[in-house]
């Protein structure tokens, strides 16, 4: 059975990033100007639209909605976004059509179910015995922290609740964005593979940029914005599957191949 998306209810607007973060160092090849201690900000490409905000809206016009995450339930989400971890969505609907046929598509269940059985179950995700373990051990922390409900833990401020999922076995920073973007409406930006490519080719960043600095990026254009930045994730991941490839790639069909061109 195919996952169908649900458009989950609204919350109230959580915490935005901190004014107080340490300074970001991203560069810009072209139109960038220096900023406090040293920070790399940058300018629009004309003299009233920020270039990111172009970016999105080439992408949406030539795209339209994405509708993404998928998923039934907020808890499905979440267990999507742990098993995607190096895999293909092709592969995670598997293996959560199998959890939902065994009837072990919830926390309980998953944190009942013996490892072996919870293995076979998601094997066709990849890395299946790492994947149990992290499905468990988020599990047992949604219990021990919140009582086992997600209601609870998504009323928590979007930075403390952060902070407590990058603490948890097998959870990095963008499986934890995708969790509060997706699941709890947390106005998080999610920086992944194909984030990273298109900003390179494009000259926004370089080679070794942090992920902390290129999410901050996103969301000092448009600060609070979830549904923006669930939008723009997507379409950049569209955009990077279909146009911006790992190997020739298509810039001359792409969204965004015209500030390829802008730019040289």
């Amino acid at each position: 059975m195919k996952s169908q998306v649900r458009s989950l209810p609204r919350r109230p607007a959580h915490a935005s990033p901190s004014s107080t973060e340490p300074a970001h160092r991203l560069t810009r090849r072209k139109r960038t100007r220096q900023v406090g201690r040293g920070e790399a900000a940058p300018l629009p490409a004309n003299g009233s639209a920020p270039p990111l905000d172009e970016y999105y809206n080439s992408l949406f016009t030539a795209l339209g909605p994405q509708h993404w995450w998928p998923g039934e339930t907020e808890f499905e989400i979440i267990v999507g976004a742990i098993l995607t971890q190096n895999t293909s969505w092709t592969n995670v609907e598997r293996a959560i059509s199998n959890l939902r046929s065994a009837g072990l598509l919830s926390p309980t269940a998953i944190e009942r179910a013996p490892v072996r059985r919870l293995e076979n179950l998601i094997r066709c995700s990849g890395y299946f015995r790492q994947k149990a373990r992290k499905l468990k051990a988020f599990c047992r922390f949604l219990r021990t922290e919140y009582r086992g409900s997600l209601k609870r833990m998504f009323e928590a401020p979007t930075i403390a609740l952060r902070e407590k999922l990058l603490g948890v076995f097998g959870i990095g920073p963008e499986t934890a964005d995708s969790i509060l973007l997706y699941a709890g409406d947390h106005p998080v930006f999610v920086v992944d593979a194909y984030t990273k490519r298109m900003l390179l080719r494009h000259g926004w960043i370089g080679d070794k940029a942090k992920y902390e600095d290129v999410r901050w990026m996103f969301e000092r254009q448009s600060p609070g914005d979830s549904r923006r930045f669930s939008e723009f994730h997507a379409l950049i991941v569209n955009a990077g599957k279909n146009f911006c490839r790992t190997q020739e790639p298509l810039c001359d069909r792409c969204p965004l191949g015209r500030y390829l061109e802008e730019g040289r």
